[in-house]
């Protein structure tokens, strides 16, 4: 098996991984994903998609991620381990669509209007 690369994005966040087999390590930007994601939630999550198709331990994870914060960030990581996953072994595929972890989810940040104070929000209006 060679290198399988994916992409996956989440708001800002976009998420680059190559995913190859070996012992389990999970490194983002050249770090320990436990350290890069301190939260035990978000461990969870990145781990996500490994956990449910039951092939934690078997392949190493690098990754490239920019942009957004953290938790974008993981959802963003879940997604491309997701899709990784699926292109290794489609039987995966059903199990991990019935999560939703196939999904990208589409809400962004709604842009700032001109002559408003933020997207919805506008200026205090004054009668007199």
């Amino acid at each position: 098996m060679d290198v399988i690369n994916t992409i996956g994005r989440r708001k800002t966040a976009i998420a680059r991984i190559y995913l190859k087999e070996g012992n389990g390590t999970i490194t983002v930007n050249k770090s320990d994903y436990k350290e890069y994601f301190p939260l035990a939630t978000l461990q969870y999550v990145v781990t996500q998609a490994l956990a449910i198709t039951e092939t934690s331990g078997k392949y190493d994870i690098t990754v490239n991620l920019t942009g957004g914060g953290i938790a974008g960030q993981a959802e963003a990581l879940r997604l491309a381990i997701a899709r990784a996953l699926v292109k290794i072994d489609p039987e995966y595929r059903p199990a991990l669509k019935v999560k939703g972890l196939l999904r990208r989810d589409p809400r962004m940040v709604e842009r700032k209007k001109f002559g408003q104070k933020k997207a919805r929000k506008k200026f205090q209006f004054s009668k007199r």
